[in-house]
């Protein structure tokens, strides 16, 4: 768990996500905002340079896929488009009027965008409201991601939505439910000898006749 800047984000419950979205988050924008990071799987940075036509067509229906732009992802490697889950188009066509000119979530007096730092204060107020502990932007991303590989999801697909240069960067980013640890320890119940007569008693055997 992430405190104070150390260790990795938390992952998200539902009953977390749930909590976070009816009574953390305050604005609709916000609420907006992390839920393009949480079904796009996309960094906060990425959320927040959004570009409105990259989001919407000139009639203001949503575009089938999200469109991260590769000037704005980190490391600037390629430009990603993430199929639109039916949860956040809804989400977006609802905040259409609220959108920027530009960019989806602009700046402080519609100056350029809001700040990702900007965006992570809100959301440590927000988990303050609801008593979340080790939350932060990367949470969601975090969350995302996890979710798709306990879903059997092949990591070269969670790869391709990620956008990690390689497998050894994203699975850092997953974490392994205890119960799955727990499950692989009890998957080995097979090869125990315990209880099986391996060594039986030489005197109970029937002597071979010379």
């Amino acid at each position: 768990m992430k405190i104070n800047r150390h260790g990795q984000s938390k992952i998200l419950t539902p009953e977390e996500i749930d909590l976070l979205f009816s009574q953390g988050l305050q604005t609709e924008r916000d609420r907006v905002l992390f839920s393009v990071c949480l079904f796009s799987a996309c960094r906060v940075a990425e959320a927040c340079s959004l570009v409105t036509s990259d989001v919407y067509s000139l009639k203001g229906e949503v575009h089938p896929v999200l469109i991260l732009r590769k000037a704005n992802t980190k490391g600037k490697l390629a430009t990603r488009n993430i199929p639109m889950l039916e949860d956040l188009r809804v989400t977006l066509s609802n905040y259409y009027p609220h959108a920027g000119k530009y960019y989806l979530f602009p700046g402080r007096y519609n100056r350029g965008y809001l700040h990702p730092d900007t965006a992570a204060r809100f959301l440590k107020e927000a988990c303050n409201r609801v008593g979340l502990q080790g939350v932060s932007t990367h949470s969601f991303r975090r969350t995302a991601l996890t979710q798709m590989s306990n879903a059997g999801i092949p990591l070269r697909v969670i790869q391709k939505i990620s956008g990690h240069r390689n497998l050894e960067q994203l699975q850092k980013y997953l974490e392994v439910p205890s119960e799955q640890v727990k499950g692989a320890i009890a998957s080995l119940s097979m090869l125990s000898p315990i209880g099986k007569d391996l060594f039986p008693d030489p005197e109970a055997s029937t002597p071979i006749k010379s």
